[in-house]
C-alpha cells in the first residue's frame, strides 16, 4: 500500500484542477466554492501556499502560460491573469443565467485551453466541453454531457481522454494535435461505484482517475484494466496531478464534506491537498497558448 500523506497545512472547501508549472517548480489549484487560485512550492511530500489570487465568483480551473500568465475558468467565462496581477476578461463560454457553470480545464499538447460545463441544480444532458482556440474562437467538442470533468492527452497527442462524472464514465478518443480534430467517443473505463473526477496519464499510459465519493484514486493499465487503488482519507477525492522536478509526486486534491455529512467528523483532513510517490513518473504538462487575435 502506498503511503498517502496530508501535504497541506491548509484545509479547502472544494480543492481542485491541480497542475503542475515547470517552467516556475509551482503546483497550481483553485479552491472553487472559495473562489480561490492558489500557487505553491513542493519540498518533498509537503506543498506550501505561496500565493492566492481571489475571486468574487466561483473559479473551477487554471492552467500557465511559458511567461506565467494564468488563464483561469470563472464562474461563466475566461479570465486572463498577468504576470503583474492585472486580470483581463476572456470569452463567456456560458450564457448569464444559464444556471450552469464552468469546470474542469486543461490545455492539450498545442497549448489550447479546453474547459467544460456543468448544471448548478438538477441533472442535465447537455453540457459542453469547448476549446479556445488560436483565433480566438470558442469551438465545441461536446454538447451531450452530463458533467464535464477532467481531461488528459498520451504522451504523443494522438489520444484524448475526458470524463462525463454522471455517467461514470472515462471516454477516448483520437485527437488530431495540428488541426485538432477529434474522433468518435469511446468508452474507455465504466465505474460502477463513486464517480470519476480528475484524471491524469503517467508516462507508462497508465491513467489515474480521483473517485469523488469513493476516497480512492484507481490507477488503469492502457487498455482500461484497473490495476491499483489508493486509499485516501477523504472521501471526496477531486483531482490528480504529477508534480515536482521529477514528476514522481502525485498530487491529491479533496473536498471537505457538508456539514451534515456523517463522514465529516470522520475525516478530518478532508479539504487538504495529498501526495504520493509513485514509481513511473508523469508527463509533463503543455503550457497555455494563449491566442493571437
Amino acid at each position: 500500500m502506498k503511503n498517502v500523506i496530508a501535504a497541506t497545512d491548509g484545509k479547502y472547501q472544494l480543492a481542485e484542477g491541480p497542475v503542475w508549472d515547470a517552467p516556475r517548480q509551482r503546483l497550481l489549484w483553485v479552491d472553487i466554492r472559495g473562489g480561490l487560485v492558489l500557487e505553491g512550492t513542493l519540498d518533498g511530500d509537503r506543498i506550501t501556499v505561496t500565493q492566492e489570487h481571489r475571486f468574487d465568483e466561483m473559479v473551477s480551473a487554471v492552467a500557465a502560460a511559458e511567461d506565467g500568465t494564468l488563464v483561469v475558468a470563472a464562474l461563466q467565462h475566461l479570465v486572463v491573469v498577468h504576470p503583474d496581477g492585472t486580470r483581463t476578461d476572456g470569452p463567456r463560454v456560458i450564457p448569464a443565467g444559464a444556471g450552469r457553470r464552468l469546470n474542469d480545464g486543461g490545455t492539450d499538447p498545442a497549448g489550447r485551453f479546453l474547459v467544460g460545463s456543468l448544471r448548478l441544480d438538477g441533472r442535465s444532458e447537455s453540457e459542453v466541453l469547448v476549446r479556445w482556440e488560436q483565433d480566438g474562437r470558442l469551438t465545441p467538442l461536446d454538447k451531450d454531457l452530463t458533467m464535464s470533468n477532467g481531461l488528459a492527452w498520451s504522451a504523443d497527442g494522438t489520444l484524448m481522454y475526458s470524463v462525463d462524472t454522471l455517467r461514470r464514465t472515462v471516454f477516448v478518443r483520437d485527437y488530431d494535435v495540428e488541426t485538432g480534430g477529434v474522433g468518435e467517443r469511446r468508452v474507455h473505463v465504466q465505474l460502477d461505484d463513486g464517480y470519476p473526477d480528475g484524471i491524469v496519464l503517467d508516462a507508462a499510459g497508465q491513467l489515474w482517475v480521483a473517485v469523488y465519493g469513493a476516497g480512492e484514486v484507481h490507477c488503469y493499465t492502457p487498455d482500461g484494466t484497473l490495476s491499483d487503488r489508493l486509499a485516501v482519507p477523504a472521501p471526496h477525492t477531486t483531482s490528480v496531478a504529477f508534480a515536482g522536478p521529477d514528476l514522481h509526486t502525485l498530487v491529491i486534491t479533496t473536498a471537505t464534506p457538508e456539514t451534515d455529512d456523517p463522514r465529516r467528523p470522520a475525516t478530518p483532513d478532508s479539504g487538504r491537498l495529498f501526495t504520493v510517490r509513485t514509481a513511473v513518473p508523469g508527463l509533463p504538462v503543455a503550457a497555455w497558448a494563449p491566442p493571437v487575435v
